[in-house]
């Protein structure tokens, strides 16, 4: 006798064989099945179409009758048969489905849109991309799956029935880093900025959410909210990473060295937002393929691996109007043009006022002795802009070309002028860069890629004075062009080799006149550097071990001096929920600013690219080392990371000191040894983050009076906090910042004569300035015009409360009154700003 249990147990196995039997039995098309019926029925069927092409079923038993047939076939399919006559039926589906097969690819973790993502129909030679948006659509064109592929989504699979429905149905994919938690943090600080776990912060721009105080995904401004990152002035020419001087940072465009990174001299990035596809940014271990930076790297990329659908872009705000446009030249090639221009020369908005007032404190442009422009009419005109082409083909299955340009410039005109006389100056600031790439991927496991760059930047100044008939002209100039090759092996599903070569020359040229007495000088050095490159990736199946080891062998022809560089990135799963981040480098850098004279270019871009000249301009190194751990439970983020840090070489000249050593001439070192804080939460649509650093940054210059003292860019204690809503098409952002000064000098006593004025001064700096806080808002709307058009608005405000912040203050000798004055500049006042874009 059997059991219960067993008899359970045998049912259970005679159901499954018959379900696989079920599942064996082919499925084959519709408009095939009716063929079949209507050959043994002796019937014939009238459809449109695109009606039934969708549709494919397992075949009806041939035994039963043609009403159980059509009965079987209204169930599967919901189509509906209507019989005209014994003979005849037509079938119609009462659905509106008069419409191509659409859909909508959603990110599961953050609910945006999945851009270029491969939509194609097995058996069948089509294909296509999907937009910003996430939406596609296609052709009804056959019964087949349709396979969805994105690198970094697992593969989706859809049924065509389930996209012949009125609407365009969304469909939620899994990113492939969200089933690896331990490997990436998504959603860091902000949506569509990211955690990698080689240490590196990526930025997608076109997924990014919302931060206080910005109206557009800015890089450089977006890159000040990561802990450790922070500008001691508010610009985004003057970014300190870890207390380093912002000519320490290597920013690369499509693999173009930018030597300018700023509009309005600072205060607007000079990367167009509508453009980037992809930034990521290291503030230590980065991969051996990077060099000629001793502090971070920021490496922006506006190409896409795959050829996208014709789309644009038209905005403003108060400060500038833009236009991107990306064509689709073929299915394997694109071709984006993007210009960005000012509006300050045509309309003065209060933005406008504001950030004139700020970045033009203390210069030429104001009366010294009051900072204010007086006694005489002047009249300031300002404008920048900035262009980007670039065009990307795909050759076979196999290659890829790209081609990138890029310009951007400032432009300053200064009149003085009084009854008599009138005087004009002029600063003009400019880049301009190119770039090619081929890349060959031969097989799954060896590709080669080859690129080639140029970058030029030349800033030209012509100061002027009412005073006397002198005149003042300076320039500086740097060509830097090179080329780099990379190999990729995989050795095995868990180990990459790369190897690499890359040779570069840079020459820079200073150029200083004056007429009355004439004076001229012309300083230009060039510098050849050989590169070769070794570098390991180690990664475990499981995900729990990343590594990733390299050397990079540099040799500077005309010093003969050989450098080795190692990097290092480790990190390591402890646990479900922690992971343990090791990360190392020496660094090289051989290009940097100085500054001679406060008042050189105007006094608004005082600093100056130089060459090193192995002597008292020697070759920057750096040695960085930092244990780091992130803990991710129950959307709960935590990071801790731990650093040292050590920079030799650097020039006295290249820290912006106004005090007793703003003359002297002096090598020496810093040292940084620091910790950065970060936990977030986040609910839904509500998140937040609070995010703390600490850095103790000193100076070692053997050769001055004081040898040890702090950095003029330490900043001991930084705090940050943000709180983001986002619903549906609805963002809000209110964030502060709070941090303590920066360090000052205070004279001691001062004499004024005729011949030798003089300020005694303290240690330098002895004191710091007062503590800064700042308080942001930002706000955005979209609002769906069409199936591809949208209208997206956006409002901020900076220094929401208008705080009266000095962050920076000297001394200087008034002749004229025979008084010593401590000159103040002062942060951004309160300013909105607002921008409207239409994207199509």
């Amino acid at each position: 006798m059997l059991n219960k249990r067993s008899v359970f147990l045998l049912i259970f196995c005679l159901f499954s064989l018959l379900g696989i039997a079920q599942k064996d039995k082919k499925e084959i098309p519709l408009k095939n099945i009716l063929g079949l019926i209507g050959k043994q029925h002796q019937v014939r069927f009238s459809y449109i179409e695109d009606e039934i092409v969708v549709y494919a079923l397992t075949p009806p038993d041939k035994k039963w009758s043609l009403e159980e047939k059509i009965s079987y076939l209204k169930r599967f399919t919901q189509l509906q048969f209507k019989r005209i006559s014994e003979k005849y039926y037509s079938i119609f589906n009462d659905q509106k489905v008069d419409k191509p097969l659409c859909g909508f690819l959603i990110d599961a973790e953050s609910g945006l849109g999945i851009e270029n993502a491969l939509v194609k129909i097995d058996r069948v030679n089509f294909s296509t991309f999907t937009d910003a948006k996430g939406h596609f659509e296609i052709p009804k064109l056959s019964s087949e799956l349709i396979q969805i592929q994105h690198q970094g989504y697992t593969t989706f699979t859809i049924n065509p029935e389930d996209l012949n429905v009125p609407d365009c149905p969304k469909f939620k994919l899994q990113p492939i880093l969200q089933s690896l938690d331990e490997v990436v943090t998504q959603r860091y600080l902000a949506t569509g900025i990211s955690k990698r776990n080689d240490g590196t912060i990526v930025i997608k721009p076109k997924k990014f959410g919302l931060l206080p105080g910005l109206i557009e995904p800015d890089v450089l401004q977006t890159m000040q909210q990561v802990p450790g990152i922070i500008s001691v002035d508010e610009t985004i020419s003057n970014i300190n990473v870890r207390g380093g001087t912002h000519d320490q940072n290597l920013f690369l465009w499509n693999g173009i060295r930018m030597f300018q990174t700023g509009h309005f001299f600072g205060l607007i990035s000079a990367f167009n937002p509508s453009l980037a596809q992809n930034i990521t940014i290291s503030k230590n271990g980065s991969s051996a393929f990077f060099g000629e930076s001793v502090s971070s790297l920021v490496d922006i990329s506006s190409r896409t691996n795959t050829p996208e659908s014709t789309n644009g872009s038209l905005s403003t705000n108060m400060i500038s109007a833009e236009f991107y446009s990306k064509i689709k030249i073929s299915d394997n090639s694109n071709f984006t043009f993007s210009a960005r221009r000012s509006l300050t020369d045509i309309v003065e908005s209060p933005t406008y006022s504001n950030y004139s007032d700020r970045i033009f404190q203390n210069t030429v442009i104001t009366d010294l002795s009051t900072n204010e422009i007086v006694g005489y009419k002047s009249e300031v005109d300002f404008y920048f802009y900035d262009i980007t082409a670039q065009f990307e083909q795909k050759i076979g299955t196999k290659h890829q070309f790209n081609i990138d340009v890029i310009a951007i410039e400032n432009t300053l005109q200064f009149n003085q002028s009084t009854d008599v006389l009138n005087k004009n100056s002029a600063l003009e600031q400019e880049s301009f860069g190119g770039s090619i790439q081929w890349k060959s991927e031969w097989n799954s496991k060896h590709t080669t890629e080859f690129k080639g760059y140029f970058s030029g930047y030349d800033l030209n100044s012509t100061n002027q004075t009412l005073e006397s008939n002198q005149i003042l002209s300076q320039k500086n100039k740097v060509l830097d062009y090179g080329f780099q090759i990379r190999n990729s092996n995989r050795l095995s599903n868990q180990l990459m080799l790369n190897t690499g070569y890359q040779f570069n020359e840079t020459g820079v040229t200073n150029f200083d006149e004056i007429n009355l007495p004439f004076f001229s000088r012309t300083i230009t050095n060039v510098l050849l550097s050989h590169v070769g490159i070794i570098e390991g990736v180690y990664e475990t199946e499981s995900k729990n071990t990343f590594i990733r080891a390299g050397l990079r062998a540099n040799y500077f022809d005309k010093f003969g001096v050989f450098l080795a560089e190692p990097r290092l990135q480790f990190n390591q799963a402890l646990n479900k929920y922690w992971r343990l981040e090791i990360l190392g480098e020496q660094k090289s850098q051989t290009l940097s600013q100085i500054i001679d004279l406060q008042q050189d270019f105007l006094g608004v871009e005082k600093r100056r690219w130089t060459l090193s000249n192995n002597d008292n301009i020697p070759i920057q190194k750096s040695n960085q080392f930092s244990l780091g751990f992130h803990f991710k439970k129950n959307n709960w983020l935590i990071t801790l990371d731990n650093f040292y840090k050590k920079i030799t070489g650097i020039t006295s000249s290249s820290q912006g000191f106004v005090n007793q050593f703003e003359l002297e001439r002096a090598v020496g070192d810093y040292s940084v040894l620091g910790s950065e804080f970060l936990i977030q939460k986040s609910f839904n649509r509500f998140y937040t983050w609070l995010s703390y650093a600490y850095n103790n940054n000193q100076y070692d210059f053997k050769t001055l009076n004081s040898s040890s003292f702090p950095n003029n860019f330490e900043v001991t204690h930084a705090v940050s906090w943000a709180g983001i809503y986002e619903w549906k098409k609805v963002k809000l952002a209110l964030g502060a910042k709070w941090h303590t000064g920066r360090p000052i000098t205070t004279p001691i006593s001062f004499t004024v004569s005729d011949t030798n004025p003089n300020i005694v001064y303290n240690q330098p700096n002895n004191e710091k300035l007062e503590d800064y806080f700042q308080v942001n808002f930002s706000a955005s709307k979209e609002w769906r015009l069409g199936a591809k058009s949208s209208l997206q608005t956006s409002a901020s405000v900076m220094n929401l409360l208008n705080t009266r912040n000095s962050i920076n203050r000297f001394y200087r000798i008034n002749n004229g009154n025979n008084i010593v004055e401590s000159v103040d500049t002062f942060s951004l006042e309160l300013t909105p700003n607002f921008n409207v874009k239409f994207l199509f």
